[in-house]
């Protein structure tokens, strides 16, 4: 899948985050802001890799700023940023569509 425009999910607030992406160049561009990196920055990153691995998505600058959240919503935090980008509003293979 590649980035079209620019595209924001989530919100600033307590176990949550924002997930901004926008046309990359030619590698995956991650920055992360979280208030538990020291614990969990490598899980984060895991799980960000691994959800746009699954979407297709190779070429992309995304920023998170991390506000607690479980890797269940980076996931679908992640996932409604690309599909925003994309322009796909309906008919959105939430879940099992883009499990391994």
């Amino acid at each position: 899948m590649k980035i079209k425009r620019p595209a924001v999910a989530g919100t600033l607030e307590s176990s949550d985050c924002q997930v901004a992406v926008e046309e990359g160049e030619g590698i995956i561009e991650l920055s992360l802001r979280s208030v538990v990196i020291n614990q969990y920055g490598d899980q984060i990153k895991r799980v960000v890799y691994e959800t746009l691995g699954n979407l297709g998505v190779k070429d992309v600058k995304i920023t998170i700023v991390d506000k607690g959240a479980l890797d269940c919503t980076i996931k679908a935090r992640v996932e409604g940023a690309v599909y925003r980008s994309v322009g796909q509003n309906e008919n959105l293979p939430w879940g099992g569509a883009i499990r391994p």
